[in-house]
């Protein structure tokens, strides 16, 4: 399964409601489900399968839009801080989850990865529900340099 590929081509086809930007080395996404307000993916276009496929130029844009992507977040959610993470086990194909962590989270839950949250029951993305934040994820993004 190409979960990644197919995510590129529906944003570069413009048929992804995810899509907040287009940055210099691909493309910044709402994450689905939005198991933390304002949880973002960052997708390389071209896909690559990891960041050691991205030769030095590409892999220092690819980190920097990275860390713009949760620049824009932090100034968008009133999130504690940021985590990011580059797996690529599950989808082998490069690509950056951008979580916001909130100081408010479940005690249980607040110093553990994100991926303990329960992922199946998390608010699905949707533009009425979420469009508001990912226009002000894509205005910050704008700003942020």
């Amino acid at each position: 399964m190409a979960i990644i590929t197919d995510r590129v081509a529906a944003a570069r086809a413009g048929s992804s409601n995810t899509v907040i930007a287009r940055v210099t080395s691909g493309w910044a996404v709402m994450g689905d489900p939005q198991i933390m307000p304002g949880y973002c993916l960052l997708l390389p276009d071209p896909v690559v399968p990891s960041l050691n496929h991205l030769g030095a130029e590409a892999r220092a844009a690819f980190l920097s839009d990275m860390a713009r992507i949760g620049d824009a977040i932090l100034a968008t959610t009133g999130a504690a801080r940021i985590n990011y993470e580059i797996l690529g086990n599950a989808d082998p194909e490069l690509h950056a989850h951008i979580v916001p962590r909130y100081s408010d989270e479940p005690a249980d839950l607040r110093t553990k990865p994100v991926w303990f949250y329960d992922w199946q029951n998390g608010p699905k993305f949707s533009v009425g529900q979420h469009g508001d934040l990912q226009a002000r994820i894509r205005d910050a993004l704008a700003n942020v340099s």
